[in-house]
């Protein structure tokens, strides 16, 4: 058996299981774990856990330790340099003229790499911004294009309910979500209805698809969805 717990690092980001080489580990727990080139953080998600190693797919990498004041202090040091970083190379796109947006810049919490994100409508020759990117910042630079449903997920914002953006909030995946879903549901087809903040279909329209593909189902049947028997015989309409 092996103890795992689950490490985010992103907020509404992806959990990723790493081995508990660390006692004392619970939910919300700044760690500081083995990545694949170096060290990173993130934030226990859950765990930890006593898992069957036959059921893991691949070798865990382990927590190296809790983050202490030191390793806050330079998480918080990259998030500074990040916003450095993100107006230098917003500056340099508009010298370049390159056709693309840039959203966010992101330091790898060993300093080892800057991931620059952007947006694009076509393919962008960025040689030119990463040599003068990499003389100025001396690290490793990666430029990452994402699309527009990444790009509000990173943004963030209120949708059309008032409440925070389901892909910012909790939202790990982005599941598919098609006009169909809005058609079973009885929703008006209008684009300005059912899009969301990106300009895409909503998530949550998927949200009731699954329920209302087995209401009709079962109605195709001839079983009934909406009703139950009384003790005399008669329907009554059933309230949820």
């Amino acid at each position: 058996m092996a103890s795992v717990v689950g490490v985010r690092f992103k907020r509404a980001g992806k959990v990723y299981c790493f081995d508990a080489a660390v006692s004392g580990l619970q939910a919300g727990d700044a760690v500081v774990v083995e990545v694949e080139k170096g060290i990173g953080m993130g934030a226990v998600a859950w765990g930890p856990l006593e898992l069957d190693e036959k059921t893991l797919e691949h070798p865990l990498r382990k927590v190296v330790r809790k983050a202490d004041s030191v390793d806050m202090e330079r998480e918080a040091h990259n998030r500074e340099r990040e916003k450095e970083a993100f107006n230098i190379c917003r500056e340099k796109i508009e010298r370049y003229n390159l056709p693309m947006k840039l959203v966010r810049v992101e330091y790898l919490f060993d300093s080892s790499k800057a991931i620059f994100y952007f947006t694009s409508d076509s393919r962008v020759d960025f040689r030119e911004l990463v040599k003068g990117l990499a003389s100025r910042f001396y690290t490793r630079i990666e430029m990452r294009q994402i699309g527009v449903r990444d790009e509000t997920k990173i943004i963030g914002g209120l949708g059309p309910c008032g409440r925070e953006l389901c892909c910012s909030s909790f939202l790990t995946d982005f599941a598919p979500v098609t006009v169909r879903m809005a058609k079973e549901q009885n929703i008006a087809l209008n684009p300005l209805k059912i899009s969301g903040v990106c300009g895409r279909l909503m998530c949550c329209l998927s949200y009731e698809s699954s329920f209302g593909e087995k209401r009709a189902d079962k109605a195709e049947k001839g079983g009934c969805t909406g009703c139950v028997k009384t003790e005399g015989g008669n329907d009554a309409g059933a309230q949820g």
